[in-house]
């Protein structure tokens, strides 16, 4: 069974359905239903032409449902949709993905909801693996999608949606990174390229070669023992030179098109990060530069928060702690980047102790153990005779949330 190319065929068969007149709703069930079919059929007798295939069958399932239906107007509405069968031959040249895309990410739809049903209507993917994905029961994940699915089955398919939308739920996949059986950093990566063979955005190419650069670094992401690894103490032999290669490539074709968004801002920030054979070698500077480029366009004060340690690493702490007094201390990491700036002034028992608060608020429990393990160095250390303390050096700078995910 080519499960690839089940979820590769999936949008476009769907996209058929709603364009020659079904219900988004339950156009989409009907090809879950085919899809079905396909596992159980296909190993033992595969067809010539799976598209068509798969068209034929969804479409005799959707009439089924339609024709099942008690409601008088739904039954009058498919007759004229369907009034014959159509024959399996070819599918037509015209590719719907891009809309899926677009209906999915509906501003009508909450995030978390907008997710489920791309992966779903565009991915491909089963409602059980998605559940598995994010860790919940099948049935709640099931609702979800209903719930997205009835919200945008009045939705016209007909007019082009927000770039900026498609963009901020794929990258919410991505940031999921991998669990169950579906590795969704992969999947995003995925989807990604089908967007930007589909569409002519820098932004869409500058999420693609942010997403290969962060992934590249995966393997090195973690210890045997299941523990983060900071960026800056990462074995970079373990990177991924080709998909360095290709983010960057990618990236300089964005940029040189001279208009900078904020996937292309990040990316650039990501390469330079790639780009350093060591992390002593890392170009801080031109880093701040372009945190300075990012919270520009965002205005975001996560974004600043990352510019405050980058700004350490290339003015010093005391620039870092500058920068950092301007924030607001309730954002999430403010504790762990107040340690780490802390800690290269000198300011040993502050540092210890912001390490501790910031691993009672860290989100998960890689991040968690890690951050402990910190303030149990510095504790250890202010223990310490005086020259071991002298001897002692600063632990590696916190990475941005892109580069601190366990599931990554």
């Amino acid at each position: 069974m080519d499960e690839p190319l089940l979820r590769t065929l999936t949008p476009t068969v769907l996209g058929i359905l709603v364009r020659r007149g079904a219900d988004f709703a339950a156009a989409e069930d009907a090809v879950q239903d085919a899809l079905v079919e396909a596992v159980r059929v296909w190993p033992a007798d595969p067809p010539r032409d799976p598209e068509g295939w798969l068209i034929t069958v969804a479409w005799r399932r959707f009439l089924d449902a339609t024709r099942a239906d008690a409601a008088r107007r739904r039954r009058e509405a498919s007759a004229r949709v369907a009034a014959e069968e159509p024959a399996p031959d070819p599918a037509p040249a015209v590719d719907d993905t891009l809309q899926l895309y677009f209906l999915c990410a509906h501003p009508a739809l909450t995030p978390s909801s907008a997710v489920a049903l791309t992966l779903r209507a565009v991915g491909g993917l089963t409602t059980r693996q998605i559940a598995q994905a994010y860790l919940v029961p099948e049935t709640t994940m099931g609702q979800r999608i209903s719930r997205a699915k009835r919200t945008v089955s009045g939705v016209r398919f007909d007019r082009p949606g927000e770039v900026s939308t498609v963009l901020r739920v794929l990258y919410l996949v991505f940031n999921e990174g991998y669990s169950g059986d579906v590795d969704l950093a992969a999947e995003a990566i995925r989807l990604t390229r089908r967007l930007a063979a589909a569409v002519d955005h820098p932004e869409v190419a500058g999420l693609l070669a942010l997403m290969l650069l962060h992934h590249a670094r995966r393997a090195a992401r973690t210890a045997p023992d299941g523990s983060l690894v900071p960026l800056a103490e990462q074995d970079r032999g373990r990177w991924d030179t080709r998909a360095i290669a290709e983010g960057i490539a990618i990236l300089r074709a964005a940029l040189a098109r001279d208009r900078l968004g904020q996937y292309q801002a990040q990316a650039a920030i990501a390469a330079l990060h790639a780009d350093a054979p060591t992390a002593e070698e890392t170009d801080w500077a031109q880093i701040v530069e372009w945190y300075d480029e990012l919270a520009r366009l965002t205005d975001s004060p996560v974004v600043r928060l990352n510019r405050a340690v980058a700004l350490g690493e290339a003015e010093g702490p005391n620039a870092g702690l500058a920068a950092l007094a301007t924030l607001d201390a309730a954002l999430p990491r403010y504790a762990a980047v107040a340690a780490y700036l802390h800690e290269r002034a000198g300011d040993l028992p502050q540092a210890a102790r912001l390490y501790t608060e910031a691993a009672h608020q860290a989100p998960n429990l890689p991040e968690r153990t890690h951050l402990t393990r910190q303030a149990a160095r510095l504790n250890a250390l202010l223990d310490a005779p005086p020259d071991v303390l002298s001897d002692a050096s600063p632990g590696a700078p916190p990475d941005a949330p892109s580069d601190a995910r366990p599931r990554q």
